[in-house]
């Protein structure tokens, strides 16, 4: 247990991924270990990938992105928006009942499939059998339609999901979940997923911001960052019992300067937030008080907007704009900069789960129901705090820093949410029966009530 490099070549996984913003390359990113060859493979533009195949995941992606950047126009924008969100919305939990029925959605999705989407990706993968891990739903179809010979599994990047996660048919599934949260796995067994079908392992985040079963990387991370979330020592003296108990003795001194993260999502929707910020903090900066990043991914028209907006506020190199040649490059980068990250500034994506990692997010406006119910559950556990006006950030972001509140945020996160996920998957696809039966059991304990 906690050795990474258990892995024999037999044992890995095909690992598979969607090209469609961040978010599914993000979750399939720290799998890379338990990956044939160390590589994702994206479902939607793999080398030999038919054109018709290309051209479905083509419009799917264009449309996604049309729309999150349309939605900004006044009135329209917001109701084109919520015309398509209204195809993926999850509906609400309560009062529990039967949600296993499909959509018209799903059964469109499934049309495609029989017409022979994805038939080529899954027959390519079939020469070889290993267990695959998507991070997206189509392809566990695709698989699952195919008769693919191995253990087919699906990663949950979202605090809850709607209904196109699951088969037409889902009582009669074999696809596994691995998730993330209480929340999906809840929602799953309502759609009709067998509950031995779910594996509660956590969300995926990168080994090299954990650091194992032991978690020193993350704790190290941790008794810094809360040193810059509690300048006043607010929190530290009332929970010191509690800060010990997990981490030990805090150092003295930060090994940092107090640092924000605002990142942008793959659509670069929210991209004038990030202006709005910089210019409120622009006197802070100057006086080397905090430093500010800015995570653009990819695209060089990202990066070319804050050059060109914030060039004029001649911020001394205390403003970072994050950004990468390729998707892999970026990830490395993006968790580089995590470590020294003290508040996450983002849309609740999948980088809620990124909570996990001892970092508070100032959640920013949402994008789509999943980030609504992403939101919800961030509230929830305490690890996240709604945005207040961008443009007055140097008032109420430093009122909850001096209260402390910011620090209890990133404890909150740090012990609320499940940060083992990428090592809980490995597990399970290298069976670890002492594991997957501890998961069995637990899954028996929860069917039967017992707490």
């Amino acid at each position: 247990m906690g050795n990474e490099n258990f892995f024999s070549e037999n044992k890995k996984a095909w690992v598979v991924a969607v090209d469609m913003g961040y978010g599914h390359q993000r979750t399939a990113h720290p799998l890379k270990d338990i990956s044939l060859r160390g590589t994702v493979i994206h479902a939607n533009h793999y080398s030999g990938i038919p054109k018709k195949d290309k051209d479905i995941w083509h419009r799917t992606r264009s449309l996604y992105e049309f729309v999150s950047r349309f939605r900004r126009i006044p009135f329209l924008g917001e109701k084109v928006f919520s015309i398509l969100d209204n195809f993926q919305k999850i509906l609400g939990y309560y009062p529990r009942r039967d949600l296993s029925k499909p959509s018209l959605k799903d059964k469109a999705i499934f049309h495609l499939i029989e017409k022979g989407w994805g038939k080529d990706l899954i027959e390519k993968l079939k020469k070889n059998p290993r267990p695959l891990i998507t991070t997206f739903f189509t392809p566990a179809f695709m698989a699952e339609k195919l008769n693919y010979p191995d253990d087919i599994y699906c990663v949950i990047c979202d605090a809850d999901i709607a209904r196109s996660w699951v088969n037409l048919d889902p009582r009669r599934s074999r696809i596994r979940y691995f998730v993330p949260n209480s929340w999906s796995k809840d929602r799953l067994l309502l759609y009709g997923i067998k509950r031995e079908n779910i594996f509660f392992t956590g969300y995926p985040l990168p080994k090299e911001n954990i650091g194992g079963d032991s978690m020193n990387i993350l704790k190290h991370d941790l008794s810094y960052r809360i040193l810059n979330l509690d300048p006043r020592g607010t929190y530290r003296k009332l929970y010191k019992p509690l800060i010990k108990g997990y981490m030990g003795e805090l150092p003295s001194l930060p090994n940092h300067p107090l640092t924000i993260m605002f990142s942008i999502g793959g659509a670069g929707a929210q991209k004038e937030i990030g202006v709005q910020i910089a210019n409120s903090l622009k006197d802070k900066i100057k006086k080397k008080q905090l430093r500010l990043i800015i995570s653009v991914g990819i695209r060089t028209e990202l990066r070319k907007y804050f050059e060109d907006n914030i060039k004029d506020l001649q911020l001394d190199g205390w403003v970072e704009i994050l950004t990468g040649k390729n998707i892999d490059e970026y990830f490395r980068k993006f968790n580089q900069a995590l470590r020294k990250t003290d508040i996450l500034w983002t849309k609740p994506s999948e980088l809620s789960f990124y909570a996990g990692l001892g970092i508070p997010i100032i959640i920013a406006p949402t994008l789509g129901s999943q980030e609504d119910f992403n939101k919800k559950w961030l509230l929830h556990t305490g690890a996240g705090i709604s945005q207040e006006n961008p443009e007055f950030t140097d008032e109420w972001l430093f009122d909850l820093l001096y209260a402390g509140d910011l620090a209890e945020m990133a404890v909150q996160g740090f012990v609320e949410i499940k940060s083992l996920g990428t090592y809980n998957i490995e597990r399970i696809i290298n069976k670890d029966y002492a594991f997957i039966k501890s998961m069995e059991a637990y899954n028996l304990k929860e069917a039967s009530g017992v707490n």
